[in-house]
């Protein structure tokens, strides 16, 4: 039976999320098996592609004893990043750059890990001398289970997290403790029959209700993806070069979202043309996103996949800067603009490509270039035929 006592605690500790700007509180217990299972299981089908970290922290995501000894409760906590509408017309302006709502300003850790402390802080003076952890997406913790589990939402077909009368926009955080406090019902499916998510997907990347196979996300590949783009997924990938919203943009549910109050993630006047972000260097990339969370593909990972963007605009005005990208001195950034000038000038790239490239060592720009010279068949006495 819950205590009048740890009742009135926790109900001061959920007011003080309010006040610190998280609209979402609940608490589940540590122990999710069937969620677990389908973890572990999605690992087994090699689902989690190169984010090695997803396998090196099984034992810590599978038992959260492992992460916090003798933890007894997790509160979850929900906070809304929507600023504006969001719909599939970024498909008609193939110039500029889609990014993830999510990573339009700042760095949503910066954003909410000082607030997570400062209601752990909270949490000791209710509950003294107790344990905990405090994760904002980054820990060894299965937070989407935990949240369905504590009534924040329910996992959506596409994965997400989603809250009825709220939709999906919005991140998650979590603090465990070691002390027994009373825990929330868990959330109720509501995506009944509706598959707007699995039919959308650029990529298929949603091979089943519930279960995503990341290395054909392109949220994985523009972001988690280090290396070369897989061929087969680049021209799906469109104008988006940071993540991709079309599962949640489709949604019903998120015809509920409401703007967030937080003037920390709404965008900045700033230039989003491709050709712009081209021709970005090392110093005006760090000055540009210093802040956001686009910082962490570092230049190469982001004009790597503007690359592989102006490829698919049909835009003359792109082919100078790619040219100019071959003399890049980032090889994965050489690599896609060879790829992207082959989309646009087909076998009249080969003659650029040759002159601006004879030197070139990298397997991965030559294993480029003999693409497009065997496209056209063309491969046949070429310097790149080694």
């Amino acid at each position: 039976m819950d205590s009048p006592a740890v009742m009135e605690k926790v109900q001061a500790l959920q007011a003080r999320a309010v006040a610190l700007g998280f609209d979402g509180f609940g608490i589940a217990r540590p122990d999710i098996p069937a969620a677990v299972e389908k973890y572990q299981q999605w690992l087994r089908l090699e689902y989690a592609g190169e984010m090695a970290y997803m396998r090196r922290w099984e034992e810590k995501r599978s038992d959260l004893n492992h992460v916090l000894p003798g933890v007894q409760s997790v509160i979850c906590l929900r906070k809304n990043y929507f600023t504006r509408e969001r719909d599939m017309t970024f498909l008609e302006h193939p110039d500029e750059a889609d990014i993830s709502h999510y990573a339009l300003n700042e760095d949503y850790h910066d954003v909410m890990l000082p607030r997570l402390k400062q209601l752990e802080d909270a949490v000791h003076q209710e509950f003294a001398g107790c344990n905990s952890k405090v994760y904002v997406d980054t820990g060894p913790v299965l937070e989407k289970p935990l949240a369905e589990q504590a009534g924040i939402g329910w996992i959506g077909k596409h994965s997400n997290l989603i809250s009825e009368g709220i939709g999906s926009w919005y991140f998650l955080a979590e603090i465990l403790l070691d002390v027994w406090l009373p825990e929330n019902q868990p959330a109720v499916d509501r995506c009944g029959t509706c598959q707007d998510c699995i039919d959308i997907c650029p990529t298929q990347a949603i091979v089943a209700p519930y279960v995503v196979d990341s290395r054909r996300c392109i949220s994985y590949l523009t972001i988690e993806l280090k290396g070369v783009i897989p061929i087969e997924f680049r021209r799906a990938m469109g104008n988006r070069i940071y993540g991709c919203d079309d599962c949640q943009i489709v949604c019903p549910w998120n015809s509920y979202a409401v703007q967030t109050e937080e003037s920390a993630f709404y965008e900045q006047e700033s230039t989003r043309r491709l050709i712009d972000l081209m021709r970005l260097d090392d110093k005006s990339f760090r000055e540009r996103f210093r802040h956001s969370p686009i910082k962490r593909i570092k230049r190469r990972g982001l004009l790597r996949n503007v690359a592989v963007a102006l490829g698919n605009s049909g835009s003359p005005e792109a082919v100078p800067p790619l040219i100019d990208a071959l003399r890049d001195s980032e090889p994965l950034i050489r690599a896609h603009a060879v790829w992207a000038l082959g989309e646009l000038l087909q076998a009249k790239a080969l003659p650029i490509l040759r002159e601006k490239l004879a030197s070139e060592t990298d397997d991965r720009v030559l294993e480029e270039i003999r693409t497009i010279e065997k496209m056209f068949d063309l491969s046949k006495g070429s310097d790149f035929s080694r």
